[in-house]
Formats: structure tokens, C-alpha cells, sequence
């Protein structure tokens, strides 16, 4: 394959570490190493274990390394910086102390990362894939969420050497192209890098190739999902909210979707990118039994086109 493979939580439905449908993390770590993947996230804060030793020994027996951890969470709220700074701290230490995840020779920043999203709410969450539509953050607040990623950003690198990326994400305040330039434009790329998610482009209304090759100086770090087109042709019409629209199955298997992941292939050659690509599958977790079949077969397809 010409790029690392990982998988994260999600495709088993975890969002919140606090969701009790959500499978055992033992079934994640199980599952994820019998489909074929050497490569895992962190998923939600508290989700895996945060003991060092336990989480080290897990891994091993599976032969799995974490290449991201995820600080998914309210990015805006001066109130909840404190806790955003506790969170990173957390996880860097944790991640920083595990064996690093193999690199590619060629590698802008090494692994693991830190993933930062600014969480999905319920102001903007019904308003998924409606560009037109989804209401902005008043300047002031955008420039206090500016503030706290920088600020995050500083800590894991000064502090851990962990590069921060940024991933724009349905429901949440950066998603849509005009905040995610405003983002770019705002944080350069010495602070904070850039992670794209196909599937979370092609849900804003955004072409996952071109932005792939428009913001290539910025990618640091890839996710991939596929939608099956049927459903989210459907959602998008009843402007339901977006894990919702996951509940109702609208991410599919790689290779099952509207996805062009034979063009993005070429994209990714053409950019010369060089690392990880995760790939995800956001679904309800009472529906984590169809993951293992799922993540294989997404898996499989991918190694079919020559990733």
C-alpha cells in the first residue's frame, strides 16, 4: 500500500465516552486489529484507558499503534478553556508516552496528532450540509475560538512536540469553506496544521479533490468516509441533524458511496502527500455488531485501488 491505514472509535459508534450503548474498547481494539489495521486513534477523552500500562499492553497484544488523539469538544466558550487545557494536557502525556506510530519517509510532521474539532451543538448541528442556511459565530467568538486553538496548539507542541491539526466538522463551527479559509487565514501554518475529512467536505457541499489539492501546503493529516447518496439526499431535505443522519446510516463502507476514491487516489499522488489516512464511519453504537464487516470491507476496497 502506498499510504498507513488506521481506523478510530467512531466507526463503532463512539462519540461521547459517556454514551452507555457504546461497545467494550476491548471489541474496538479486537475488531480493528482482526480487519487488518496497525493503526487506531484515540477516540472520544476517556474513551481507552488513560493508564499508560494498561493501554501499552492492550495495544501490543494487538499490534496496534495510536496515531491520533482527538480534543473534541466546545471550542468557543471562554468558560470551557479550562477544560480544554486540561483535556490536551491529558491526552498529550498519554500519547507522547506510547511508542510512536511508524512515519513514512516524507512525513511533514510526525505522528500522533492531536485532532481538534470544535464539537458538534445543537445551534448548528440541524443545519449539517446547509451551507446557506447554518448561522455564523459573531466575530468576537470566532476570534476567542481562534485564540484557544492557537493556545492548544502551543501546549502540544512547546510542551509534548505534538503537532495540532484542525479538522472541520458538520455541526460544529468550522465546517463550511468560508470558516474553513477564515481558519487558514487565521492560524498559520507554523501553529496549526490541517486535517481534511472527505466524507465531512462532501456533507458542507464541498469537493473532497479539489480541496485536497487547493490546501495541500496545510494537509498534514487525512480522515476518509463515504455517503451513501440516497440517504443523504434524505436528510438533507429534513435538515435533520447530523448524528442523526449518521443514526439513519447515511456513512457507508469506502467504496459503497458517491466518493470518488480512485480520483482521490490520484489527488493524493499528485500532492505528494506522505502519512496516515484514517478512515471513519459514524453510526449509531447500538449498531456496532455491522463494524468489524464494515471496517474490513472499506479496508479491502482501498487496497483494491492501490492505497
Amino acid at each position: 500500500m502506498s499510504f498507513k491505514i488506521a481506523s478510530a472509535p467512531c466507526s463503532w459508534g463512539v462519540e461521547d465516552a459517556n454514551n452507555p450503548h457504546n461497545p467494550p474498547w476491548q471489541k474496538v481494539l479486537d475488531e480493528a486489529s482482526q480487519a487488518g489495521y496497525k493503526g487506531l486513534e484515540l477516540g472520544p477523552f476517556g474513551y481507552l484507558p488513560q493508564d499508560i500500562g494498561i493501554l501499552q499492553d492492550a495495544l501490543t497484544q494487538r499490534d496496534l499503534q495510536i496515531v491520533a488523539g482527538t480534543l473534541y469538544d466546545d471550542l468557543v466558550s471562554p468558560k470551557n478553556f479550562d477544560t480544554l487545557v486540561s483535556k490536551t494536557h491529558i491526552t498529550c502525556k498519554l500519547i507522547s508516552k506510547l511508542p510512536k506510530a511508524s512515519q513514512m519517509i516524507g512525513q511533514r510532521y510526525d505522528t500522533p496528532y492531536l485532532v481538534v474539532i470544535d464539537q458538534v451543538n445543537k445551534i448548528r448541528s440541524p443545519f449539517a450540509g446547509h451551507p446557506d442556511k447554518a448561522p455564523r459565530l459573531s466575530t468576537t467568538d470566532w476570534k476567542q475560538m481562534m485564540k484557544h486553538i492557537r493556545e492548544i496548539a502551543k501546549i502540544t507542541w512547546e510542551e509534548y512536540g505534538i503537532r495540532s491539526v484542525v479538522h472541520p466538522h458538520a455541526g460544529g463551527y468550522i465546517e463550511y469553506a468560508d470558516e474553513t479559509i477564515q481558519f487558514l487565514n487565521d492560524i498559520p501554518s507554523d501553529i496549526a496544521g490541517l486535517c481534511l475529512d472527505t466524507g465531512h467536505l462532501y456533507y458542507a457541499c464541498m469537493d473532497p479533490v479539489e480541496w485536497l489539492k487547493k490546501y495541500s501546503d496545510r494537509l498534514d493529516y487525512v480522515h476518509f468516509k463515504d455517503i451513501n447518496k440516497k440517504v443523504y439526499d434524505n436528510v438533507i431535505k429534513r435538515q435533520i441533524g447530523f448524528f442523526e443522519a449518521c443514526a439513519e446510516n447515511v456513512m457507508c463502507p469506502i467504496g459503497q458511496g458517491t466518493i470518488d476514491y480512485d480520483a482521490i487516489y490520484k489527488a493524493l499522488l499528485e500532492i505528494g502527500y506522505k502519512g496516515f489516512i484514517t478512515i471513519e464511519q459514524e453510526r449509531d453504537p447500538r449498531d456496532a455488531d455491522g463494524s468489524l464487516a464494515d471496517i474490513s470491507q472499506s479496508l479491502k476496497y482501498l487496497e483494491k485501488l492501490g492505497y
